[in-house]
């Protein structure tokens, strides 16, 4: 299982939320807006846990009565080690060539 944090935090004076991807930011923010047209809504992008403080990470990550869990699973174990290396491992063509071939088969990237 891997832990999901959340992508943004939505903020609008004391009231904070946090969405975990952009249509539930969208909503969040909407119904922010519908709430008190005037006052600043700020919006921050995680791009890493890093970026969250203790608090933040343990009630929105690791707290097991809120937290998000993904279940993976692995088909064939030689098939991930081998992409797992080409990703990860030193060899910096053979990463080259993976994102060639299948950058044109991305839907959502996150830079």
């Amino acid at each position: 299982f891997i832990a999901q944090p959340p992508l943004y935090k939505v903020k609008q004076g004391k009231k904070e939320q946090y969405a975990f991807d952009e249509d539930q930011r969208e909503m969040i923010t909407e119904r922010f807006k519908k709430d008190n047209k005037t006052q600043k809504i700020d919006l921050q992008r995680y791009k890493g846990l890093g970026e969250m403080n203790a608090d933040q990470l343990w009630s929105t990550t690791m707290d097991p009565e809120r937290r998000s869990l993904l279940k993976v699973s692995v088909e064939s174990i030689s098939e991930a080690s081998t992409l797992f290396m080409e990703l990860m491992g030193s060899d910096v063509e053979a990463r080259r060539e993976f994102i060639t071939t299948h950058a044109k088969f991305v839907v959502n990237l996150d830079v």
